[in-house]
């Protein structure tokens, strides 16, 4: 007979939990003030100094449903410390890499093991944490996704600084080496070894794991063909065909899931859950957020840089107060979110639109020096506030009635709609800019053209908040 474990506390469970997932965070935000060190060092050309990038994007993307899927079904502890050996040997072999070609490979890698622990983070809060310390811990998730948007950019440019172009960006990656060790070493110790039996599905006599290989695999293919075009941004139409074929097998993977279901099976995602309304709104909003909101850090430095004609460093200064007023914006909703519901979301939105309209007031008074630069940080500290009001909240709404053996999956899920989101919203909102500046238009157009894409986009996520909310009343007067 087995020995129960100890008890961790909720302290230590976090730690094990956050510090990898906020390595793999700043693998997203802290590259990119490197790309140019990266291509004079390795004499690589811009494209492929861009998948340095895109190939992180995609790998982690990618594998989201899938490890949730095996982290339920076999064990999230190991599917979470394998994500984090996987992202520490990518990001080993990324600081010793000789030539772009196996900095790209090893980047890939780096994003597969952030794919496989991101999906384990959420399914292992859903499982040991409830009610209002539930909520208490997304705050401190959303915490950590704010200060890794903080470091990342100011520790890319201090380690440059300190070792020169040729080593700094290489110490950029293999700093993530004694996290991660530190990182596997907490999950050994700290996360609950719940590593159960197979998943035998409906039927006891079935001998073998069923984890629905064609879904798997069909979703991931789906994912791959819809964010390659996006990533990639190519004017080249055969890339661009890739979005139809995605769209069609995701069609396909609905059709299997269901029917995979109906023969007595276990699905890789049971249509049962994308029906709950709460999930699918939460997913729906969750999306439309990040495909107007990861937008502004792109617009605001290339406007700086490119026609205020402002250094890298006062351009990534602008988003720093709004970063932090997000980390601390993000407990504090975290403790009063099941109370308030959905009305904290929705506060979160008009937050964000505020700030976005006043970004677009003072961009005029700034071109012209009636005001400062760094006047423009002040409107958009209102987005880190709606982004602490959005972003963890709406995690802890969308996944509060989602059943424990699953929220693996329902947390890949919703880390995809992220990911999707920024994709799109990246490739889409910036583009506006640039289009009407290549069109002859005045910059101060191009930006407030952008912008306005962003408004259209944060108000539809609005409405749909607004919506799930008439929902949470209507349940809750029945209830």
């Amino acid at each position: 007979m087995a020995l129960p474990q100890p008890a961790i506390s909720s302290k230590k469970l976090l730690s094990a939990l956050l510090i990898p997932l906020f390595m793999a965070l700043l693998a997203v935000s802290v590259v990119n003030v490197a790309l140019t060190p990266i291509g004079n060092s390795l004499g690589a050309s811009s494209s492929q100094t861009q998948w340095v990038v895109s190939g992180y994007a995609l790998a982690f993307g990618v594998p989201l449903v899938a490890a949730g899927r095996f982290g339920d079904a076999t064990g999230r502890r190991r599917m979470f410390i394998l994500g984090i050996t996987t992202f520490t040997v990518g990001s080993l072999i990324s600081g010793l890499a000789p030539n772009v070609e196996v900095l790209i490979a090893a980047r890939v890698l780096q994003g597969l093991g952030s794919g496989f622990l991101n999906p384990q983070t959420t399914g292992i809060i859903q499982s040991n944490f409830s009610g209002q310390a539930r909520a208490r811990a997304y705050g401190m998730f959303g915490t950590v996704v704010a200060l890794a948007v903080i470091v990342g950019p100011v520790m890319g440019g201090f380690l440059i600084q300190l070792f020169g172009e040729s080593l700094g960006w290489r110490m950029m990656f293999l700093v993530n080496v004694p996290i991660g060790l530190l990182g596997i070493y907490l999950a050994m110790k700290w996360l609950p070894n719940d590593r159960h039996a197979a998943d035998l599905g409906s039927n006891p006599r079935r001998r073998h794991m069923d984890l629905d290989p064609v879904g798997m695999i069909t979703l991931a293919v789906a994912t791959l063909a819809v964010l390659f075009p996006f990533v990639q941004r190519s004017q080249n139409l055969l890339i661009w065909a890739l979005l139809p074929a995605g769209i069609l097998l995701l069609v396909f993977f609905v059709v299997w899931e269901s029917r995979y279901k109906k023969a007595g099976r276990p699905p890789m995602v049971d249509m049962d859950l994308i029906k709950e309304p709460a999930f699918r709104n939460g997913i729906l909003i969750v999306t439309l957020y990040f495909l107007g909101n990861t937008s502004v850090w792109l617009i605001v430095p290339v406007y700086l840089q490119s026609h205020m004609h402002q250094s890298a460093l006062v351009a990534a200064s602008i988003g720093i107060p709004s970063s932090i007023l997000s980390a601390f914006a993000a407990p504090w909703a975290g403790k009063r979110v099941l109370g308030a519901g959905r009305r904290m979301v929705m506060a979160g939105f008009i937050c964000s639109m505020l700030s976005i309209a006043g970004a677009m007031a003072m961009i005029g008074p700034v071109e012209s020096g009636a005001v400062p630069v760094w006047a423009l940080a002040i409107p958009l500290l209102l987005l880190g506030a709606g982004g602490g009001l959005v972003i963890s909240p709406n995690q802890t709404l969308t996944l509060k009635s989602v059943p424990t053996n699953i929220s693996g999956v329902a947390g890949g899920i919703l880390s995809l709609g992220q990911r999707m989101g920024t994709a799109i919203g990246t490739a889409l909102i910036p583009s506006i800019m640039y289009g009407m500046v290549a069109a002859g238009y005045h910059w101060n157009i191009g930006f407030a053209a952008a912008f306005g894409g962003i408004l259209v986009l944060l108000a539809a996520g609005l409405s749909v908040t607004f919506l799930d909310r008439r929902r949470e009343v209507a349940e809750n007067q029945q209830g």
